[in-house]
């Protein structure tokens, strides 16, 4: 259960180390170049969905959002404690591990940041966002697109490590969803 866990913790540090740093040294908006036009450091923040969505009646989604991802957590830690019993190969322990570190880390922001920067109160906080790949504009001339920015979402890593996971099982780790179920069952 080693290996899991320091996937996790590292995952977490990285996000956590991210996302203090750019609360603490930037302002909302700020955006820093990093790579020309098609990278940029970019805080914003989000009340804790994709791409900034919300649950209506914004306290009460709030709380729902939170329970609601704390189970997901607990069935992932499930989910791995059965596969590193079962003996599994470390490459689907390992997107599991990703997929539950990323999920951990924006729990944190909506549970204790609100609190620690005293903008909002328990599970009420923001995500922090930070990374932007604006990769290019669509043509004034194009239909429908003109103007707009392909691939606009600002993420964090914690983000990333959900997508790289996920990713990860889909493309190179095809058996174990094929034989999910024989992996999870007692031995």
């Amino acid at each position: 259960m080693k290996k899991p866990l320091i996937v996790i913790f590292l995952v977490l540090l990285l996000d956590q180390v991210s996302k203090i740093l750019v609360k603490t040294t930037m302002a909302i908006g700020e955006a820093i170049p990093v790579f020309g036009k098609w990278f940029y450091i970019l805080f914003i923040e989000n009340n804790g969905m994709a791409f900034g969505w919300e649950i209506s009646g914004a306290v009460w989604g709030k709380i729902f959002l939170s329970l609601f991802r704390v189970a997901a957590v607990a069935l992932l830690f499930w989910l791995i404690s059965r596969m590193v019993r079962n003996k599994v190969k470390f490459g689907p322990v390992f997107g599991i591990s990703l997929i539950t570190a990323g999920a951990i880390g924006n729990i944190i922001d909506c549970w204790f940041y609100g609190l620690i920067f005293g903008y909002a109160g328990f599970l009420q906080g923001r995500v922090v966002d930070m990374l932007y790949f604006p990769l290019f504009e669509f043509p004034d001339w194009v239909p429908f697109l003109g103007g707009e920015v392909f691939f606009s979402p600002v993420f964090n890593v914690a983000d990333s490590a959900i997508t790289i996971g996920i990713l990860y099982l889909l493309i190179f780790q095809w058996k174990f969803i094929k034989n999910f179920e024989d992996i999870i069952k007692v031995k």
